[in-house]
């Protein structure tokens, strides 16, 4: 307030302006700047060279970096040290800086598309067909499903083990209400395999095979001027100590010629596959030479993953096997017969099943040729069998119909043969224990 009244008391050079003391002077203009030469046509040229001339660079003086090398310990506004790289004075493998990937010997400018066991792909057995030079026929071989149809091979007496293999996977091997895909899928698997074991006595060849597994494979080869790859660890395989008998005739090969591979333009055929730079183009069965059981015989594909993203679908499962059983035969056939390209005097067959629990694939492929490069030529050949149901649905909790509650036992409904003499044999279980004897 005594400013106030000083303000008002005085000559009127000083004001109060929102309670700050200021000097009063003339009011600011309201409107419109007034015309003048520089408003209207802007500063003359003379001035406005004096504003657009660039001042003199200042000369730029070198300063000391400083560190927090001699304190030790991380300063906040000091800048990181370098140190030179530290010389042990021997030669230490764990710690040591291996060479630049553009400076290693055996880098190769040509990239690779790798086809591994969690590939994925978009065409499923087509896409396979097109990487292969496969020619695809549906249904098992005739050399197969003669020995399924012929009596003396029925398997009435391993139906009620069959059974049990499923109830054990399904209902005893475990105490949750539900078992998840990646425990009962592996257990009756093993379960399977160990009826087809019990078979050794009326079948005395199978006591010369073995099972292998977590063991890798590796096979290269060329198709329309790009590199392909089969490696990195699969399914289990199961090795024989001879191999299998070609499936078609010569005649049969020789028809292949005809056959005309189907593309799926404009999708490119190496989707989904890995593209990287691989050093060394290995071809390798995985063993070393002098093992008895050399030659690949079938290959078992157990999709366990319970969860549905990472779930192989039955194409995209069906692909995989085809890839993989052309990478163990195609390495085979370079042990046999060298790297060469050429049309095979025997041709490797190896075959394949996979399941996911419920659904069972049979596959058996016959490399006829090596030489993969272009369409044109003698084509290889597999016979792929899809989406044979073991059993119709295995009901963990009992069902309670009229007041009668079911038992457990009644619900896994075994899948009945589609053809045969006998309605109780299992046509998945048969197929796949044919093809096991191969």
């Amino acid at each position: 307030m005594a400013l106030r009244r000083a303000a008002a008391k005085g000559s009127g050079t000083l004001a109060l302006t929102r309670g700050v003391l200021t000097r009063a002077g003339p009011p600011r203009p309201r409107g419109p700047l007034p015309r003048t030469p520089w408003t209207t046509r802007g500063p003359p040229p003379d001035v406005l060279a004096q504003a657009v001339e660039r001042l003199p660079v200042r000369e730029q003086v070198e300063l000391d970096t400083i560190t927090y090398a001699g304190r030790q310990h991380f300063m906040p506004g000091l800048a990181r040290p370098q140190f030179p790289p530290w010389d042990r004075g021997w030669h230490d493998p764990w710690h040591c800086r291996g060479p630049r990937y553009e400076d290693m010997p055996l880098r190769k400018d040509r990239s690779c598309f790798v086809c591994h066991q969690k590939v994925r792909m978009l065409e499923g057995v087509r896409q396979a067909q097109w990487l292969t030079k496969t020619k695809l026929v549906q249904g098992l071989p005739p050399s197969v499903q003669s020995i399924i149809d012929n009596p003396a091979h029925q398997l009435q007496d391993y139906e009620e083990g069959v059974k049990r293999a499923v109830w054990h996977a399904r209902l005893w091997n475990t105490t949750e209400t539900a078992p998840e895909r990646e425990h009962y899928c592996p257990v009756l698997f093993e379960d399977l395999m160990h009826i087809c074991r019990l078979m050794s006595a009326k079948y005395p060849s199978l006591a010369k095979r073995m099972l292998a597994r977590n063991y890798r494979i590796a096979a290269t080869w060329e198709r329309e001027s790009a590199l392909f790859q089969v490696r990195g660890q699969n399914g289990i395989l199961m090795n024989s100590m001879a191999p299998i008998p070609p499936v078609a005739s010569k005649e049969e090969v020789l028809a292949t010629e005809e056959n005309v591979l189907e593309t799926f333009h404009p999708i490119s055929p190496t989707i989904d596959l890995q593209e990287v730079i691989v050093y060394r183009e290995l071809n390798d069965t995985g063993f070393k030479e002098g093992y008895p059981y050399s030659h690949p015989h079938t290959v078992f594909f157990v999709e366990s993953a319970n969860n549905y993203p990472q779930r192989f679908r039955p194409e995209q499962l069906r692909a995989k096997m085809l890839m993989f059983a052309f990478g163990n035969a195609l390495a085979k056939a370079r042990v046999l017969y060298g790297n060469d390209p050429k049309v095979l005097e025997q041709p490797v067959v190896v075959q394949s099943i996979g399941t996911d629990g419920q659904l069972f694939q049979f596959m058996v492929f016959q490399l006829n040729t090596t030489d993969l490069v272009s369409n044109d030529g003698i084509k290889n050949m597999v016979w792929i069998d899809s989406d044979q149901n073991l059993y119709e649905n295995a009901l963990c909790v009992p069902e309670v119909k009229k007041r009668v509650v079911l038992p457990l036992k009644a619900l896994v409904c075994l899948q009945p043969a589609r053809q045969g003499p006998s309605k109780y044999i299992l046509s998945p279980v048969q197929a796949g224990m044919i093809i096991f004897l191969g």
